[in-house]
């Protein structure tokens, strides 16, 4: 398990590491084919911030070699805002005195199909909070049921399970699971998850090998940018991917970095703030490590930094995203998780991505190329 593998290594070893790169350690990164991550810890120094131009040619180029000028755009639909967890920067908050909602079957089957009025979505994201009473394996698995007339992939963003439960989800069409680990740091996890089920490091980092374990298609990693030193847990996150990669190496990987945004949980201040020029550093520094890992960016991100990232790295996008429970039809102006700051409609978004010579894909994956035989 990677919990037993990050006990050997020291997060104050790995900052320090990290900032005492030169500019020789970045030049040498930069002429390599395949970096490792000692490479990977010079990209993401400080050091390499005056090299943000040969960096940004050289993500260009790693991404049109794998994915060619593609961007997979996806939607996420949250199902629930019930959640027993005590995050302090989230708006899900336990503690939070607000209305709780848990979409019925019949009002979720509604905001399917009002997102297939949105655009030609194939690639759905179930996002829930973390309520395993409430919103367990049970519901999460008749949500996937119901989204199959109308979807080719399905994803969940939803509490760490059991591999029994990640297997009986496959069975429902699952394809793909995405978990934020939040930091890496374990002494300082447990001070912004004081209690409930996420309040468990070790369970909760545990759970990438459990969803290779049962062979899920493609998983996601990431990391909450405002909690602790971004450039080490960018870090740790990227020796996670190289650790899943050998493990499971049939499995697809993406990667996430995204920046703090308001809640309405608003008491709590990030610690750390990621600039735009950190924002590309850490994109081009992970597209010249692995070039073939999907990197995502969501609605969290400005609607500009967005344009631009899609021709230097960037190969997936959320689109006309709500983060609040049956925000496309249902409860339209219920509590959102976190605010979006890029608000465009779905075919805007199409249309600039082509105006940038990008190829937007709706659909990019079904269940029938896994039953292909040779």
């Amino acid at each position: 398990m990677f919990s037993e593998e990050l006990e050997k290594i020291s997060w104050e070893e790995t900052t320090e590491r990290i900032y005492s790169k030169t500019d020789a350690d970045v030049i040498r990164a930069l002429g390599k084919d395949k970096c490792d991550t000692d490479d990977f810890m010079a990209l993401i120094s400080p050091a390499a911030g005056k090299f943000l131009e040969p960096m940004a040619e050289l993500s260009r180029k790693y991404t049109m070699e794998r994915f060619g000028k593609t961007i997979s755009l996806f939607i996420p639909l949250y199902l629930t805002n019930s959640c027993t967890n005590s995050c302090v920067y989230c708006g899900f908050h336990i503690s939070n005195p607000m209305a709780r909602t848990i979409l019925t079957y019949e009002e979720i089957e509604n905001e399917y199909k009002a997102i297939k009025k949105l655009g030609p979505f194939e690639n759905l994201l179930l996002v829930t909070g973390e309520n395993p009473a409430k919103a367990g394996v049970p519901y999460i698995a008749k949500a996937l049921d119901l989204a199959k007339p109308y979807f080719s992939n399905l994803k969940i963003e939803v509490m760490p399970l059991t591999t029994d439960d990640y297997l009986e989800l496959k069975k429902h069409g699952l394809n793909g699971v995405i978990c934020f680990q939040e930091t890496y740091n374990r002494d300082r996890y447990r001070i912004y998850h004081p209690r409930g089920m996420k309040s468990r490091f070790e369970w909760r980092v545990d759970g990438f090998d459990r969803m290779g374990q049962a062979g899920v298609h493609s998983i996601g990693l990431g990391v909450l940018i405002g909690l602790e030193e971004w450039r080490t847990d960018v870090t740790m996150m990227a020796i996670h991917l190289r650790y899943l990669q050998k493990h499971y190496w049939k499995t697809k990987y993406s990667v996430n970095f995204p920046r703090m945004r308001p809640a309405e949980n608003e008491g709590f201040v990030p610690n750390v703030i990621m600039n735009d020029r950190e924002l590309a550093q850490a994109t081009f520094a992970m597209r010249i490590f692995d070039h073939d890992v999907d990197i995502s960016y969501s609605t969290r991100e400005p609607a500009n930094i967005r344009d631009h990232m899609a021709t230097l790295g960037v190969t997936t996008m959320s689109a006309e995203s709500k983060t609040d429970p049956g925000g496309y039809c249902t409860y339209p102006h219920s509590l959102e998780q976190f605010h979006v700051s890029d608000d465009r409609t779905a075919s805007e978004i199409e249309k600039v991505l082509k105006s940038l010579g990008r190829e937007p894909v709706w659909k990019d994956w079904d269940v029938s190329f896994d039953l292909m035989t040779r």
